[in-house]
């Protein structure tokens, strides 16, 4: 083809240089000889007729462009431009060479190949102007960035912001991305309500691709601090992060990034894995040794949400079992006993899990040593109450074995703990203390020195929630009536036995009757007359009559016992008469 084709510039700038609408005219000659070219070819006519409906589609593109009245004003475009020139540039250059029957400098191959890096370099141009072309964002003249949405703003304005932050993320260079990422992060930070829209409105795919380690270090650390943001935010933003593979991305961060990445990303791991639904893929992505390193090697950020991501598979079976063989208990052990407060009741709570997962797991606790762990740092003042409760969780699991069950029975430290968790821990604590206290074989002289926990106990007994807090404080109640130094206790406890009686009471329906009737009785066996008469003074006897006419289970047998000392008493004062 003649050399008069080849296109003159009205000026000897750089394209960079060049005014968009003299951009613009210039890419519009070039693609209109480029497609004359590929109607002439002789060689490599197939990749030609490839290229020639990519030549028309841009054809149309650049006809919608021109068409947006306020599209030179658009900073995107003063980088995309240049660039899709030169590219068609190159392509018109190919075509000369494919129009004459001259041979290939540098062989076939060659240009073959360099037709292929013009033709996906013309096809990444599409992309971006298409993207420009759908965002709206040419409809709007703006700076760098857009304004901020203030408070105020609608749904609409809202929308094009971040479709128009998102475009500038995608088509931009590093000059653009950098500061569309902080809008994005300073956005999110003033207002994670805006995380569903931003996740749903925005790319998360190419988000998440910039957490790719060919991207620049600072571009790839603000990329991860807002996918965190992002994951932290919402179950609907989690769930996009994880359908479009941001986990993989997160735990490949977490392994090989810089300190700052690898905080941000183990924030954002422990936020997916919250959701049962996406912690099998920890395993899919072989992220189980990834998270048990950063448990060992992290900082106290990291480690404080890796062991929280591991807490939140934990209950896997796959997993779990993945966990142990890659030596998760002494890793676990050691953040409970020299973590952050965070990473402590974490790692406490995955032990709980671990402890009620099986035999096999319950012994690779006790071969680390695990159980006296536990018995100290229950006792620990500085332990948090949830931290206590995971603690106490994983003892009563352990508990199971009889082995086990005589070290806590023997444990008079432990014992006088649980009481005084009774009387002032949380109502889960008192939950799990009262049923070990109820299922442990205590001495008569432990059993006395907790005595001061029965009222709280009674206590217990009157609440309906949760499920079994009944049944837990009326059976440990049981366990220390065994002791008749206790029953008197009890029995001169006005307030207590006044609760106990008004449990009695049929018209109290949130009450399970037959735990007070099991409470009363055990008062009414044995030698135990003056818990009889201040029961009697209480009104217990209308109360147990009534509920053995309901035929409520064990009332029957504690009102018998009451009336035969009823009837004693009365002969007994008949023959001192």
């Amino acid at each position: 083809m003649p050399d008069q084709m080849h296109p003159t510039t009205a000026t000897s700038d750089p394209p960079q240089e060049q005014p968009p609408e003299t951009l613009l005219n210039l890419i519009t000659n070039v693609l209109s000889l480029l497609l004359l070219s590929t109607i002439t070819v002789q060689s490599f006519i197939g990749r030609w007729q490839v290229l020639r409906p990519k030549l028309t589609s841009l054809q149309s593109s650049l006809s919608s462009l021109s068409d947006s009245p306020l599209w030179p004003q658009n900073p995107l475009l003063q980088t995309l431009l240049p660039s899709l020139l030169s590219t068609l540039q190159r392509l018109l250059s190919l075509s000369h060479q494919c129009s004459s029957t001259s041979s290939f400098l540098g062989g076939k191959l060659l240009f073959q190949s360099d037709l292929d890096i013009a033709s996906s370099s013309l096809s990444n141009h599409l992309h971006d102007l298409g993207l420009l072309l759908r965002s709206g964002v040419l409809h709007q003249s703006n700076a760098i960035i857009l304004s901020h949405p203030g408070p105020g703003s609608n749904k609409e304005e809202l929308v094009f912001f971040i479709h128009d932050l998102f475009t500038r993320l995608q088509v931009g260079g590093a000059e653009f991305k950098r500061p569309a990422l902080e809008s994005l992060l300073q956005v999110l930070n003033e207002d994670q309500k805006l995380a569903s829209l931003v996740a749903k409105e925005g790319n998360i795919g190419y988000l998440i691709g910039l957490l790719d380690f060919n991207n620049q270090p600072s571009i790839r650390e603000q990329a991860v601090s807002a996918v965190s943001i992002l994951a932290s935010s919402d179950g609907e933003s989690r769930k996009i992060i994880f359908e479009e593979g941001g986990l993989g991305h997160l735990l490949r961060v977490l392994e090989t990034g810089s300190m700052p990445v690898r905080e941000k990303a183990a924030i954002a791991i422990e936020a997916i894995t919250d959701d049962p639904d996406n912690g099998w893929a920890i395993s899919a992505y072989h992220g189980v040794s990834v998270l048990i390193e950063a448990c060992q090697c992290g900082s106290q950020v990291t480690q404080t949400h890796a062991v929280g991501a591991i807490r939140n598979v934990a209950g896997l079976e796959d997993i779990r079992m993945a966990l142990a063989e890659e030596g998760v208990v002494p890793v676990i052990f050691h953040l409970l006993v020299s973590g952050t407060s965070a990473a402590q009741e974490k790692a406490a709570d995955c032990v709980a899990i671990l402890a009620s997962s099986g035999e096999y797991f319950r012994t690779l606790i006790i071969q680390e040593k695990g159980l006296q762990r536990l018995m100290y740092l229950i006792q620990d003042l500085s332990s948090t109450s949830c931290t206590i409760e995971h603690i106490l969780r994983a003892i009563s699991s352990l508990s199971v074995s009889d082995s086990v069950s005589q070290i806590l029975s023997s444990s008079t430290a432990l014992i006088v703990h649980l009481g005084e968790l009774i009387k002032h821990g949380n109502i889960i604590s008192q939950q799990i203390s009262a049923s070990l206290l109820a299922n442990l074989s205590i001495s008569d002289g432990n059993k006395r020195a907790i005595a001061s926990c029965m009222g709280s106990l009674v206590k217990l007994m009157e609440s309906p929630k949760p499920v079994g807090l009944q049944e837990a404080g009326a059976l440990a109640l049981l366990s220390l009536l065994t002791v008749r130094w206790n029953k008197k206790e009890l029995a001169r406890d006005e307030k207590g036995l006044m609760k106990l009686v008004k449990m009695l009471d049929p018209r109290c329906e949130l009450i399970d009757k037959k735990f007070p009737v099991m409470v009363v009785d055990a008062l009414l066996s044995g030698r135990s007359g003056g818990c009889r008469k201040r029961l009697l003074a209480a009104g217990v006897f209308q109360h147990l009559q009534k509920l053995a006419e309901m035929e409520v289970a064990g009332a029957k047998k504690a009102l018998q016992r009451l009336s035969e000392n009823r009837l004693k008493s009365m002969f007994s004062r008949t023959w001192r008469e």
